[in-house]
């Protein structure tokens, strides 16, 4: 497995590249702006974008989608299908609007994409359909902007709720293996054992 990692934006929304050896396809996860580095990456590794997943529909993780779109006219993709309200409207999305996901998943759907098992997990409570991605032959975890390190995800947004949120961290993700890599909507790395052990936030 290997990841690349780019803060896109002014917010600086953590996009992920994810691909597996011995495959050209990848994924993205949350592709917040147009970012050149991002871009040189996936040329550099001769990657081949199949899927855009986002973990939510607000504009700092969605605002590079139509340039890929642009670069990778047959890149599907892939959200929460209670997120669909969100992403097409402007106002609640904080973003441009109009977003139609290709593919809608829910709570606990599976599927295989890129040489990759995921496990789509639904974490409301920073948006009312935001999805956490789980990978557990990998040991990781895409969080977007559910689960921080040593933080969590705004809910003073439109739809956001922390009982939701709390329920969400405690009774879903720190249900995974404690080692659970967990990769960020925003700055730095984590795992589950740590936040369980050390996240102000939630109890």
């Amino acid at each position: 497995m290997k990841i690349g990692k780019f803060p896109c934006g002014f917010i600086a929304a953590n996009c992920y590249v994810v691909s597996h050896q011995g495959y050209n396809s990848c994924f993205l996860v949350d592709p917040g702006a147009p970012n050149p580095k991002l871009e040189k990456y996936i040329a550099d590794e001769k990657l081949i974008p199949e899927y855009i997943i986002l973990t939510h529909g607000h504009g700092d993780h969605t605002g590079g989608i139509d340039r890929m779109k642009e670069l990778f006219p047959d890149i599907k993709l892939i959200a929460g299908k209670k997120e669909a309200k969100l992403l097409y409207n402007r106002d609640l999305s904080m973003g441009q609007g109009g977003i139609v996901a290709d593919i809608e998943v829910t709570d606990g759907e599976e599927m295989d994409l890129c040489g990759f098992h995921l496990k789509f997990i639904e974490t409301p409570g920073h948006t009312p359909g935001g999805i956490c991605i789980y990978i557990e032959k990998e040991g990781c975890l895409f969080s977007g902007d559910t689960l921080f390190q040593f933080s969590i995800g705004r809910t003073d947004f439109p739809g956001g709720d922390f009982a939701q949120i709390e329920d969400s961290i405690v009774n879903k993700l720190f249900k995974l293996p404690d080692d659970t890599h967990v990769f960020c909507g925003h700055e730095g790395d984590t795992t589950i054992g740590n936040e369980k052990r050390y996240n102000p936030f939630v109890s």
